[in-house]
């Protein structure tokens, strides 16, 4: 290999992230997603629905993709197919929702969740090809830096996409501002796949014969239970999936509070702000004090968010003050716990996954976290029957569940090293 071709792919693969991280912030579920299906149907169901799509849609492909790319030594292919097909069904989500107008009818309706679900299955695919070529293309000690960068370089775009957000909803009528934003995403997100691509892909090691797919569903079943290490991050992983479980709320809570619909914009910029802010931190952390460390900080911040909301909502009453700087403040907290978790997590997926299993333990440990990403759902249920309140109190509870459970990790590693 040319000395230079590691650097290269380093910084396409870096590329391909800040320009994905730019285009997810145009579909962001907690912020622009969830004023446009709130704004469309005036349901918090809706609302919770359309996040639990986003996330198990991205899911539910993986384990499958895993079993078809363990026997392969080239993933890039997939990686293709999931990246390209991703664009394609953005620009049509972004074609219907200009066609919707302010009053949508039931077909449009339908027809905006049915290709918003295409949208995130296709997704899904590539993701197991994509941790295992990054993985391979670099090595550990440079991995916390390249999540750090991507998500830096994708923040600035992400601040970009805000203030076409801000400009485009309030200069057009809804939802056609919101069109405007979901297809300047698309674009974003096309350039990213071409950026991945180009990067090229190390071979993997030379496949193991080849077994059926419910040989490899029981060897799944087996690392489970082996594996204990891989047992309780999946674990960790079900909590995140609990707190997360009040994202697309902060937007609804904020509403009610008095902030707008196109000061929604000013809160995707203070999450962006964030994650932009915390950046450096969070790759130092992980490349110099560990993965497991990272996740634990990073578990320990993720009580804020819900807690601080539970107290405005107490302590202010409707209508009381004006709620934008008070909600702005705690996007700048979920912006940055949002993205020192994604580091975390993907990088100690990474560290856990044996180099010649990966595709594999990513299908299996995606699989096993699949069902937490309903969890949207779940809190719409209970913002429906219980209050708005109620799914905040929950999210800060699990995020101290999810402190514990980190706790746990550090001992089975310090029992392994002992």
């Amino acid at each position: 290999m040319p000395a230079r071709e590691p650097s290269r792919r380093f910084v396409r693969i870096a590329t391909a992230g800040a320009f994905f991280q730019g285009g997810a912030a145009a579909v962001d579920t907690g912020t622009i997603m969830a004023s446009l299906v709130h704004g469309l149907t005036g349901s918090s169901v809706a609302v919770g629905a359309a996040a639990a799509i986003a996330r198990y849609g991205w899911l539910f492909p993986q384990l499958f993709v895993a079993w078809f790319a363990q026997a392969r030594r080239r993933r890039m292919p997939l990686y293709a197919l999931g990246a390209f097909g991703r664009v394609a069904c953005l620009i049509g989500v972004g074609g219907i929702v200009l066609m919707a107008g302010p009053r949508p009818t039931s077909a449009l309706v339908v027809a905006f969740f049915t290709l918003w679900t295409l949208y995130a299955f296709v997704g899904g695919i590539l993701a197991v090809p994509y941790n295992d070529i990054v993985a391979r293309s670099i090595p550990s000690a440079r991995r916390s830096r390249l999540l750090a960068l991507r998500f830096f370089a994708g923040g600035l775009l992400a601040l970009g996409v805000a203030a076409v957000a801000s400009q485009a909803i309030d200069a057009l009528a809804f939802p056609a501002g919101h069109a405007i934003v979901l297809l300047t995403g698309a674009g974003l997100l096309l350039v990213s796949a071409i950026s991945f691509v180009s990067a090229g892909e190390p071979l993997a090691p030379e496949p193991t014969q080849a077994t059926g797919f419910g040989r490899f569903l029981r060897d799944g079943l087996d690392v489970f239970r082996q594996d204990r290490r891989f047992r309780l991050f999946v674990g960790v992983r079900w909590l995140d999936g609990t707190v997360m479980m009040a994202l697309p709320f902060y937007v609804v809570t904020a509403t009610q509070a008095g902030v707008t619909a196109a000061e929604v914009a000013t809160l995707l910029g203070a999450q962006t702000a964030g994650a932009l802010l915390s950046n450096p931190l969070w790759g130092w952390w992980g490349d110099r004090l560990g993965k497991r460390r990272l996740l634990g900080v990073t578990a320990v911040l993720a009580i804020a968010a819900p807690l601080l909301t539970v107290v405005w909502m107490g302590v202010v009453p409707p209508g009381g003050t004006s709620g934008l700087p008070a909600f702005a403040a705690i996007f700048l907290i979920l912006g940055a716990v949002n993205n020192g978790g994604n580091i975390a997590h993907l990088g100690y997926l990474w560290e856990i996954s044996p180099d010649d299993r990966r595709p594999a333990y990513s299908g299996y440990f995606n699989a096993l976290v699949a069902p937490a990403a309903l969890s949207p759902i779940a809190g719409a249920a209970v913002v429906e029957t219980l209050g708005l309140s109620t799914v905040f109190v929950a999210g800060a509870v699990a995020a101290v569940g999810q402190v514990v459970a980190v706790r746990h990790l550090r001992h089975v590693e310090e029992g392994r090293t002992a």
